[in-house]
């Protein structure tokens, strides 16, 4: 059984698919400390419909920049989700995310997956 949460208003489009074996977060364009609070919005929402056994899945595909307000909001996230054993996986990050985490220490705090997620595929 799949269902979709609603878009986050005034958020830069970020979409939270439920599916049986994940959630999946499809943030797009640019996350910065305007849009950073949908960002934090949508990995809440994800958070409520998680567990050990269904993992957050960060689709960075659609991502072209992110800054330290997005990396607060993944940060934040993790720390939410480590008290109920819940997993926040990014897929496909593209360079500038990957340096990002990288130069702060935080490439270690969060699986990679080198693909997006199974389900509705970023157009670019």
């Amino acid at each position: 059984m799949a269902g979709q949460l609603p878009q986050h208003p005034g958020g830069n489009g970020i979409d939270v698919e439920v599916l049986d074996h994940a959630v999946t977060i499809r943030p797009m364009g640019e996350i910065d400390i305007d849009t950073a609070p949908a960002l934090h919005r949508a990995l809440s929402d994800a958070l409520t419909h998680a567990s050990a056994a269904k993992p957050v899945a960060l689709d960075c595909s659609g991502l072209t920049f992110c800054d330290s307000s997005a990396l607060n909001a993944l940060l934040a996230a993790r720390r939410a989700a480590q008290g109920t054993g819940t997993v926040i996986r990014l897929a496909a990050p593209r360079p500038q995310l990957q340096r990002l985490l990288e130069m702060t220490g935080a490439r270690s705090l969060f699986p990679v997956d080198p693909d997006p997620p199974a389900g509705r595929q970023v157009r670019g």
